[in-house]
């Protein structure tokens, strides 16, 4: 018995040693208590790491606060991996464009899915439009990495995730009753909302913002929630905060896009 309080004893004193030695030089004391097999960290583990204090440049143009902070996030923690990046919000139904650096290179109203949600319908992506519901015609929010691609018609799209067939393209003609140009050029976002979940922007966007940002390399797409907060979805952090928050490094892996899309453009 007298053993064994010994060596507790002794295991204190270590303890309060590594405590003491950590405190002295600002580090943070480490657990000395190691973790059980069910207790132990998975293999993806967020790193904490110091604030670069870069920030998104976005000129004289107006964005609201998730977008500049989601941007500056982007920047600081270099989430976009050195590829140029684009965030949509939903909200107010807008699309930026950004190279590499976190400068923006153009913004523009867009036309998103008609119904709202942060989630796309299961197995849409193989569906005919005609078997797809009001309620399912959403624009998912999440991490995506997107590349230039040409439709059945030949037509140049931005790719941004096959397996539901969501993809970002000049705005198409649609039905008379949806009115796509009408709505895109309106004064407010209210009626944005149209489409089957792609989203549609304007030609000339398209033609000088979008295409030249992607053209000959990958990108990172970013489309902001509308029912979570973009921290749940993206593991952002405030960079303007001094509590540091852990940042989550995610791999930028290739799309695997056909050569031919077969999907239809919504």
């Amino acid at each position: 018995m007298l053993a064994v309080q010994v060596r507790g004893l002794l295991a204190l004193v270590a303890i309060m040693a590594l405590q003491t030695a950590a405190a002295a030089s600002g580090a943070r004391p480490a657990n000395p208590v190691l973790p059980s097999a069910s207790e132990a960290p998975s293999a993806a583990i967020s790193l904490a790491k110091p604030s670069t204090g870069k920030r998104a440049d976005f000129g004289q143009q107006a964005v609201s606060g998730e977008v500049a902070g989601l941007a500056s996030w982007i920047v600081d923690s270099a989430d976009n991996q050195g590829m140029p990046f684009m965030v949509v919000d939903k909200v107010n139904a807008q699309v930026l464009v950004f190279d590499t650096d976190g400068r923006l290179k153009g913004a523009a109203p867009a036309l998103l899915g008609l119904a709202r949600g942060d989630d796309s319908t299961p197995g849409i992506g193989e569906r005919k439009l005609s078997s797809i519901q009001p309620h399912e015609r959403t624009t998912p929010a999440g991490r995506f990495v997107a590349s230039l691609d040409r439709n059945l018609q030949g037509a140049e799209i931005l790719w941004i995730d096959y397996a539901t067939a969501l993809s970002l393209h000049r705005v198409v003609k649609g039905t008379p009753r949806e009115q796509r140009a009408r709505r895109l050029a309106s004064a407010t976002p209210a009626d944005n909302r149209v489409s089957f979940g792609c989203i549609n922007v304007p030609v000339s966007f398209y033609d000088q913002v979008v295409s030249p940002a992607f053209t000959g390399t990958n990108g990172i797409v970013y489309i902001l929630p509308e029912t979570r907060t973009a921290q749940d979805v993206f593991g952002s952090y405030d960079v303007g905060d001094a509590a540091r928050r852990p940042v989550a490094v995610t791999p930028a892996a290739i799309p695997k896009v056909p050569l031919q899309v077969q999907q239809p453009v919504r």
